[in-house]
C-alpha cells in the first residue's frame, strides 16, 4: 500500500507563495486546499488534495 504524502502548512505556504494570513484568509472563505489536522494539534495537506486545488485553480482561471 502506498504511503499517502502529507505535506506541513509551510511546505504548502512556500508551494502556493502565500503567506500564512492569506491563506487562513482563504481558508475562512472555503477556498484553500483541504487540511487534516493530526492527533498533535499539527495541521498537514495531503499532495493528492493540494494537487485537486492547483487544478481547480487553473479552472478557475480559464
Amino acid at each position: 500500500m502506498p504511503r499517502i504524502e502529507m505535506l506541513t502548512l509551510a511546505e504548502v505556504l512556500d508551494e502556493v507563495r502565500m503567506s500564512r494570513a492569506a491563506f487562513y484568509r482563504m481558508r475562512a472563505r472555503g477556498q484553500a486546499p483541504r487540511l487534516v489536522k493530526l492527533p498533535n494539534g499539527q495541521l498537514r495537506c495531503r499532495r493528492t488534495d493540494l494537487d485537486a486545488w492547483w487544478g481547480e485553480q487553473d479552472s478557475a482561471a480559464a
